[in-house]
Order: structure tokens, then C-alpha cells, then sequence
């Protein structure tokens, strides 16, 4: 196998990731909340893969799409047509070069670039997870302390969340006035905070929602528990901070050890060649 097969073979799954991550971005930017994929290459995929037969969804997608985030309009049945679909085009894609391998080189190629095309959209929903994650984690100190001021000023808890969300920007705010939306039109508050758990996969958010729960059994005030809880959440962001400072500093001595002090010993060195020459 060639090394430009091999660097087809990447570049295939990579471009149709590349593609459908700026569809969604562009579909969110423009604010839509259609259930469908609007994006022509999304749209395009979906019905290749529902011509073809959508193949069953795995019981946790929902949660995987719940984490990716809701402004996505993705449903399980639209994604599992996507990979289908992007499967077939791998394949396709692929054709050309299989006609020219020799031997079973050319249909591990299509079988490769297809497997490739129908996973790329789980690596983008997990990339999209993780970065989610980190945007919320750096909010959480701050949207806790408000929700306690809000609490603290008498204010019930889904008006609270949707003070909050409408008062900080963010991923997690966002994930707060959705559920304090749903709370609006008569959702009950169990399955609200449910969906709000779902959209945040924090162990902080899910704590968050216990804390709510034993208030409303019990009657405990709920403002201590959310001290304690932006408390650790502040102390939990300064030791991912240490961390990461800890992992730079490794990488600025390779710098300065590879780039910096060559720079310098060449100066010294052609410093003393000139002394040596004028001499």
C-alpha cells in the first residue's frame, strides 16, 4: 500500500467530519431549531442513508446527542442515516482507488474508507462532548454563585435557573434557561432537571439536581448546598489550572532547550569567531 492510498484513506472520514462540523456551526449560528439537518451535504447523507435503511440506534446515542447539545436538532433515527450515508460515500469515494489496487488491496481500501465514513460522526459527537465539558467546567463557579444569589433572594428554583441563564453567557447557562423554558410550558421539574442532567454531563450539575431534590422533599434550604458545591467547583477549576501549568512547563525547557540556547551558543560562537579573525 502506497503512502498516498494511506493518506486518502485519512483524508476521506477527516474532510466529511470537517464538513458536517461547519454545517452544524453555520445551522447554529443562524439560531434554527428544526429536528432535520438543513446542511445540503448533511441533508444529502440522511436521505442516501434512509433510501439505503437506517440502521437501529444504540441505546445510548440519545444521551451521546443530549451531551453534544440540543441546539444541534439531531435526533437518533438523523444520525444513524448520516453514517449510513457517509458510509456509502466512503465507499464510492473509494471505488477509483480500488480499481486500481491489485489483489484484496482494493476492497480492504472501500471497506476501509466506508467503516471510516460511518464512524467519523461518533468522533465528532465525542470531540463536541469533550469540548462542551470544558466550556461548562470553567463556567460552573460562577453560574452556582449566581443561582445561590437568586435562590437566596427568595426567587423559586426553575424562575432561578432562568434568571441565571438569561443573566450569564455560556454552554451551561444556556443548558439552565432550556430547562427553566421547559419548566414554563408545564414540564414537571423531575423530568426538566432530568433533560438539564442529560445536557450537562457534570458531576457538579448532577449534584446540583440532587440538592434540588432533597430541598423540595425535605424543605432544606438549598443556598448552603450551592456554597459548597461553587466551592468545590472553584477548587476543582484551580487544580485543573496547576495541572496544566505543570504540563507547560515541561514544554517551555524543551523550547528554550532546543530552540533558545542553540540561537545563543550560535551568537557566542560567531562573536568569537570574529574576535579570533580581527585578531
Amino acid at each position: 500500500m502506497t503512502r498516498s492510498v494511506l493518506l486518502t484513506l485519512v483524508a476521506g472520514p477527516l474532510a466529511v467530519l470537517g464538513v458536517s462540523d461547519l454545517l452544524i456551526a453555520a445551522r447554529q449560528a443562524r439560531g434554527s431549531r428544526r429536528r432535520r439537518p438543513r446542511g445540503r451535504v448533511l441533508g444529502l447523507l440522511a436521505a442516501v442513508g434512509r433510501r439505503i435503511g437506517v440502521v437501529p440506534a444504540p441505546g445510548d446515542l440519545e444521551a451521546r446527542l443530549a451531551a453534544a447539545g440540543s441546539a444541534l436538532g439531531l435526533c437518533p433515527a438523523d444520525l444513524m442515516a448520516v453514517k449510513v450515508g457517509a458510509a456509502v460515500v466512503g465507499v464510492l469515494a473509494a471505488l477509483p482507488l480500488a480499481a486500481g489496487a491489485s489483489g484484496r488491496t482494493g476492497p480492504f481500501l472501500a471497506l476501509a474508507a466506508g467503516a471510516g465514513g460511518y464512524l467519523a460522526p461518533d468522533a465528532w459527537l465525542r470531540r463536541r462532548r469533550r469540548s462542551r465539558i470544558t466550556a461548562m467546567e470553567g463556567e460552573l463557579g460562577d453560574v452556582l454563585d449566581l443561582l445561590r444569589v437568586c435562590v437566596q433572594a427568595g426567587l423559586p428554583v426553575g424562575r432561578a435557573l432562568g434568571e441565571v441563564g438569561a443573566r450569564h453567557a455560556g454552554v451551561l447557562p444556556r443548558e439552565l434557561r432550556a430547562a427553566a423554558a421547559t419548566m414554563r410550558l408545564g414540564t414537571p421539574r423531575a423530568e426538566a432537571l432530568e433533560r438539564l442532567g442529560a445536557g450537562a454531563p457534570l458531576p457538579a450539575v448532577a449534584a446540583l439536581i440532587a440538592a434540588i431534590g432533597r430541598s423540595e422533599r425535605h424543605g432544606a434550604p438549598l443556598a448552603p448546598a450551592l456554597t459548597a458545591l461553587a466551592a468545590d467547583a472553584r477548587a476543582e477549576q484551580g487544580r485543573a489550572l496547576t495541572e496544566h501549568a505543570a504540563k507547560a512547563a515541561p514544554k517551555i525547557q524543551l523550547v528554550v532547550a532546543l530552540l533558545l540556547v542553540p540561537a545563543v551558543m550560535l551568537l557566542v560562537g560567531a562573536a568569537v569567531l570574529r574576535a579570533f579573525g580581527v585578531a
